[in-house]
């Protein structure tokens, strides 16, 4: 019997994939979690063969709570189930330790082969993420900006993009209004500019 634990803010997100699981692993054993604080909590309780999790999730995000899991458990399988593109988080969470990213419009579709692929050992990568993938390593000096951000700063640059006032973004991630401010100079210096209106205005033209 394997032992999967999804993480979702979602309700009906978190139903839906319970039911693609339970079709193709009917004897699983599954449980849920609902914020990030939890996700944490749950995991490093309890041993599970998969975690799924989302990225965007109250409190502490998916990419904290990835991050956090797999310093103590390193060996933890953990696929990230995003409505984000994958050309703005896969690699990201690649390199933080996540065994396959997918968009959650290809779940229904493509959640089972990538939980058989995870669970074999290996992880999953979709077409889209390996073309990005050799892209990149084809294209050295092609930076684009936003992705020479650390994890954190990129989480930050896209809510000062939405507007998001600095105290909401410090007590939604449980940081200063100091700190999130020392981040954001340091997001307007590495991205060249100077406003928040210019992030703003960088995020819609790069689809962020």
């Amino acid at each position: 019997m394997i032992r999967i634990l999804i993480a979702d803010d979602h309700a009906v997100v978190r139903k839906g994939i319970i039911q693609i699981i339970k079709d193709d692993f009917p004897a699983s054993f599954l449980q849920e979690a609902v914020t990030g604080e939890q996700l944490v909590k749950m995991a490093l309780a309890e041993e599970w063969d998969l975690i799924i999790s989302d990225i965007s999730m109250p409190g502490r995000s998916g990419m904290d709570a990835l991050l956090q899991i797999k310093n103590v458990k390193p060996n933890q399988p953990v696929l990230i189930l995003s409505m984000h593109p994958e050309d703005q988080y896969a690699i990201r969470v690649l390199k933080a330790g996540a065994s396959g990213y997918l968009n959650k419009d290809s779940a229904s579709d493509d959640l089972v082969k990538a939980i058989h692929t995870i669970l074999e050992g290996k992880r999953y990568i979709t077409s889209g993420t390996a073309n990005e993938m050799v892209s990149k390593l084809h294209q050295p000096s092609n930076v684009i900006l936003h992705q020479i951000l650390s994890d954190r700063e990129f989480e930050i640059m896209k809510l000062i993009a939405k507007g998001v006032a600095t105290s909401v973004i410090a007590a939604n991630l449980s940081l200063s209004i100091s700190t999130v401010s020392t981040y954001r100079a340091r997001i307007l210096n590495k991205m060249n500019v100077n406003s928040n209106a210019a992030l703003t205005l960088y995020a819609i033209e790069h689809n962020l």
